[in-house]
């Protein structure tokens, strides 16, 4: 196996810069979810060179791709996601997953048909709230794959993904505006149908599972000041420990915004931004190998309040309950900043960040080579079965 080794970290290697300027091409470029149309078509076009047949709007998505090579009976699924965030460009640094997304699907292509693999890079949009992958799986984009894996960046590296099972709303109220200071008593408030629901959220937090978490913000909260606010509108998100935990919760979050309707009169509209995300499924034994390859490259998982971006939802869950899947973390360094600030999005940029990019490439690459010529692990997985905690 050593020679295959050294022949994904030599290409890695001689990759490196154009993994690097790739992370900061989708960097200078921010978009956000369902809009990556140059984000997906610049991310293809670092595969398409290297023998991978491209299928552009895939299953009638139009910013997602499937970058594909060799004929081997193991289906390999490696994922990029490239979506930013409104606002915040690419503080999840999604621009990290597709560059080492890349660099490990051109490191193994010249070696598949000694792996015995069909490799397929699954362009994923619309990670950050709008479910591309759902819409994927629900389309059949995975039905033909054995194993699905990606990495993620975070400010440490940790091994195991424990994603929140998450649902999306759009909130909306709508009322009647009038005079707020000569006919007051004529308007109906839809912004203090909103403090009515949050109130009543914060005052139901008490009596929720200590592992539940609920947060959203408003987008629109009237038109001026003078005016009783005819309309408002939000997002909220509401996460549990599972799919069945969150089912239970949701609907008393809804009664608050409810709460919110019958207090002041609105009317309330409440309508999902995607399908829910669900908690992940680790394959232990692709953990395993990947935690063994990332140690070898010189890779520490730790643990402590640093971590906890391991605990953030993912459509990739979703991919989790029907593929055996590994969603390990990547450190990038950036500590105090975490993801989803402005400053982690700077770091990405940052010297850790790109030797991120090499070392989670060759990491992840090598665990698609364990999985290819272990046996055991190779039968298992061509035969659809798992492996659970």
């Amino acid at each position: 196996m050593s020679n295959i080794d050294d022949a994904v970290t030599a290409r890695v290697n001689a990759d490196h810069r154009g993994l690097a300027r790739l992370s900061r091409d989708l960097f200078d470029h921010p978009e956000v979810a369902w809009e990556e149309v140059r984000s997906a078509r610049v991310v293809a076009e670092h595969l398409s060179d290297n023998g991978f047949e491209i299928v552009a709007n895939f299953c009638d998505l139009d910013t997602a791709f499937t970058a594909t090579i060799g004929e081997g009976d193991l289906h390999i699924a490696l994922c990029a996601e490239y979506d930013a965030l409104p606002g915040l460009g690419h503080a999840c640094g999604h621009n990290l997953i597709s560059a080492i997304t890349v660099g490990a699907a051109r490191a193994l292509a010249p070696l598949v048909d000694d792996l015995g693999v069909r490799l397929t890079v699954m362009g994923t949009p619309a990670e950050e709230g709008g479910g591309g992958k759902i819409e994927l799986l629900e389309r059949g984009g995975f039905d033909s794959q054995h194993v699905a894996a990606m990495v993620h960046p975070g400010p440490v590296d940790v091994a195991r993904a424990r994603p929140f099972a998450v649902s999306h709303s759009h909130i909306e109220y709508k009322g009647k505006s009038a005079h707020a200071a000569a006919y007051p008593e004529r308007g109906i408030n839809a912004a203090d149908a909103f403090t009515v629901a949050q109130v009543a959220i914060g005052l139901l937090r008490q009596h929720l599972p200590p592992s539940s978490r609920v947060h959203g913000m408003m987008t629109r909260g009237g038109e001026a000041p003078n005016a009783i606010a005819e309309r408002t509108e939000g997002r909220w998100y509401v996460r549990a420990d599972t799919l069945a935990e969150l089912a239970a919760i949701e609907p008393r979050i809804m009664r608050c915004f409810e709460a919110g309707a019958l207090a002041t009169g609105s009317s309330l509209s409440v309508t999902p931004e995607s399908k829910p995300y669900a908690e992940f499924q680790t394959d232990e034994e692709l953990l395993a190998c990947y935690e063994r390859r990332a140690t070898g490259v010189g890779r520490r998982f730790v643990s402590g309040p640093d971590s906890m971006m391991a605990r953030a939802s993912t459509d990739m869950g979703n991919v989790s309950q029907v593929l055996p899947a590994i969603h390990p973390y990547i450190g990038i360094d950036s500590a105090p900043a975490v993801n989803h600030q402005l400053e982690f999005a700077a770091a990405t940029l940052s010297p850790a960040a790109e030797a991120a990019i090499a070392q989670g490439a060759i990491a992840l690459a090598g665990t698609i080579v364990d999985a290819a010529l272990e046996g055991n692990i190779r039968n298992r997985l061509v035969n659809g079965a798992k492996t659970r905690p």
